[in-house]
């Protein structure tokens, strides 16, 4: 189910909107009883809407499996966010040791990015159109520096953390005389 924070919510208190899907791949909105276009979807995502997609017969939660599939259409068109070289990295943590840890890092940093851009947004309400111009061609230039000091940090955050789980795995085999020394 997507969650929303009190302060996304609308001044009216909503429950949670239940979507349908068919195993002819159609969506069912419950609400307004109509059929659904992934585009509507998406449309519920960007209005903050709280919503879940499930499973005609099942009753399955298959809001996961929608929100990738909006995903994928995305990113297939317009300008995608990911790279060729940023999806096979992660396609390497599937299964990894470090996937949930990688899952939670990512989850954190775009939260961050929301928070800034919110925190922008609210400040440039202030602003001069000609003032919003400049700190508009500003602002990437500044959050491209950003990152690359987080990217910086968080890559020896992982080494670190690496190097650490190596120790202590070491540690706990050589008690048991699994390894020999070194």
């Amino acid at each position: 189910m997507i969650q929303m924070e009190k302060s996304d919510l609308p001044k009216r208190a909503r429950q949670t909107r239940i979507i349908k899907k068919y195993p002819n791949r159609r969506l069912y909105d419950t609400e307004t009883s109509s059929y659904f276009t992934l585009a509507q979807v998406r449309q519920l995502v960007l209005d903050r809407e709280a919503f879940v997609v499930q499973d005609n017969k099942s009753g399955k939660d298959l809001t996961r499996a929608v929100l990738l599939q909006i995903l994928l259409e995305e990113e297939a068109g317009g300008e995608p966010i990911f790279s060729e070289k940023a999806l096979a990295e992660i396609i390497r943590f599937y299964g990894c040791t470090m996937q949930g840890f990688v899952g939670a890092y990512l989850e954190k940093n775009i939260h961050a990015m929301v928070e800034l851009q919110a925190r922008l947004a609210r400040q440039s309400g202030e602003l001069t159109p000609e003032l919003w111009t400049h700190m508009a061609r500003m602002q990437s230039l500044m959050l491209q520096s950003m990152m690359a000091g987080h990217v910086e940090q968080s890559r020896t955050a992982f080494a670190q953390l690496q190097d650490q789980m190596t120790r202590h795995a070491e540690q706990m085999f050589n008690a048991f005389g699994m390894l020999g020394s070194r």
